[in-house]
């Protein structure tokens, strides 16, 4: 996936895509390893301590999954635009050097996070070194750069739409970009009022990703169940405009399961309860029906193979059933504010936020790569090879048991820490030294190691699949 990658098949606006996958798929390591020394310091306290601290690596961990996911999801957009639109990206200088100055001030930001963290928090600090905000801690001349980078972005997309054809998946695909880039914006001023503050705090944690970013993965898997098994494009675009109208209008007041406790009326208590368990039931209905369909009609294809991408097929249909699993009954599990009450702040969020970042997003966005590797070899058919499989396999297996893992360690906590001991200070540092949690977090670090090496392979694989597919 590196620069071994050749891209000599591939168009100039296919080209910029891949340079954006390569940095992604370094970033997406880094989230891992983060990862990694944090759940060994959830078991060892003192692992690097004053050295790496926990409130660092954290901290990496998650800005590196939410950046290796933007990267992963502009290089989406490039690569689908000119099969799309039939035109190459309008302003493709400009967007080259976008990637650049991000890039940059991406590895500027990753370099502040860990040697700049320690001292007083003054005015300087928010400009130059973190914002504070959980999630959003980039500085705010970063948060600044963000910006400018994504209106270029979005600046090529729209222009090379408006000139190029009008499919439904590309009107979608640039309507949900608009709301993408303006949602952000919303984390980017200040108040005093904590409630507030935490209101606006939660419309980009929240409505951001669990409202624009779904609708673009749909757009996403449309358009590659289109490229990789013929699906009939009436078909997933009707489940595509059906999910803009349920992920919008679910997304927007599922929103609502925030604001249970930072000071908001009570009658967000039922809506969002309700309308939160919605929001991934488009997606599984769309891949049903395009499967089915497929099945019925293009199954017997002769000698023809009927799936062009096999490494692609399993993490696209991975990601459908990963968002339902992760987004929707995970999601559920602590959604309703009767359970909220004990499970908020616990590790049942976690186990929640590692399926459903992993079943809803990563899935999707790396099998875009494997077609960004079809597209840079130039082969018609691309099969899945033993990386391949053991990639998939390792790191769906590792997600899941930390998942499993984290929600274990997530009940202890409700049972001990919140019902039995009253959710007090003392209360917290019981539960956190029982035999359950402790085993919990042991279960995940191991969990933590069959990812990661999962995700080795995948990087084997994505460096060499193309060339043993060419021969």
């Amino acid at each position: 996936m590196l620069s071994s990658i050749k891209s000599n098949n591939l168009s100039p606006t296919k080209k910029l895509a891949l340079m954006y996958f390569r940095v992604a798929i370094v970033l997406f390591g880094a989230q891992l390893l983060m990862g990694l020394i944090a759940a060994i310091q959830f078991l060892y306290p003192g692992f690097l301590f004053e050295v790496f601290d926990f409130s660092v690596a954290r901290m990496v961990h998650i800005n590196a999954l939410v950046v290796w996911m933007l990267y992963a999801m502009i290089g989406s957009v490039y690569y689908m635009l000119p099969d799309e639109t039939g035109e190459e990206a309008v302003g493709l200088g400009l967007g080259k050097l976008a990637f650049w100055v991000l890039t940059v001030a991406i590895a500027v930001v990753v370099l502040v996070y860990i040697f700049i963290q320690v001292g007083p928090g003054k005015e300087s600090t928010i400009w130059l070194i973190n914002e504070g905000r959980e999630y959003l801690e980039a500085p705010r001349w970063a948060d600044i750069g963000i910006v400018v980078v994504v209106l270029i972005f979005y600046y090529n997309v729209f222009f090379t739409f408006i000139k190029g054809k009008k499919t439904g998946i590309m009107t979608v695909m640039v309507a949900d970009l608009l709301a993408l880039a303006g949602l952000y914006l919303a984390g980017m001023f200040f108040t005093d009022n904590i409630s507030m503050d935490q209101y606006w705090w939660w419309w980009v944690i929240h409505l951001w990703v669990e409202a624009t970013w779904e609708v673009f993965v749909g757009t996403l898997a449309a358009y590659a169940l289109v490229k990789i098994i013929g699906a009939k494009r009436e078909i997933v675009e009707m489940w595509l405009w059906i999910e803009v109208l349920m992920l919008f209008g679910s997304g927007i007041l599922g929103l609502g399961h925030h604001y249970f406790w930072i000071g908001t009326p009570e009658y967000w208590w039922e809506i969002g309860a309700l309308f939160s368990a919605l929001e991934p039931v488009p997606l599984v209905a769309m891949f049903v029906h395009v499967l089915y369909d497929w099945g019925k009609e293009q199954g017997a294809n002769g000698n023809k193979p009927a799936i062009n991408n096999g490494p692609a097929m399993a993490w696209i249909v991975t990601n459908a059933f990963g968002n339902f699993l992760g987004a929707g009954i995970w999601g559920f599990f602590h959604t309703l504010p009767q359970v909220n009450i004990y499970t908020h702040g616990t590790q049942f969020t976690a186990a929640h936020g590692h399926l459903a970042f992993f079943g809803a997003y990563a899935t999707i966005l790396i099998g875009m790569m494997y077609l960004g590797i079809q597209g840079a070899y130039g082969v018609k058919s691309m099969k899945a090879t033993f990386n391949s499989k053991m990639a998939i396999t390792l790191i769906t297996f590792g997600v899941l048991g930390m998942t499993v893992a984290l929600t274990i360690a997530g009940y202890e906590q409700v049972l001990v820490e919140r019902a039995e001991l009253g959710g007090g200070w003392q209360a917290f540092f019981t539960a956190q030294n029982l035999p359950w949690y402790i085993q919990a977090q042991t279960w995940r670090t191991i969990m933590g190691v069959v990812t990661f090496i999962g995700f080795v392979y995948l990087v084997i694989d994505l460096l060499t699949i193309g060339k043993k597919a060419q021969n």
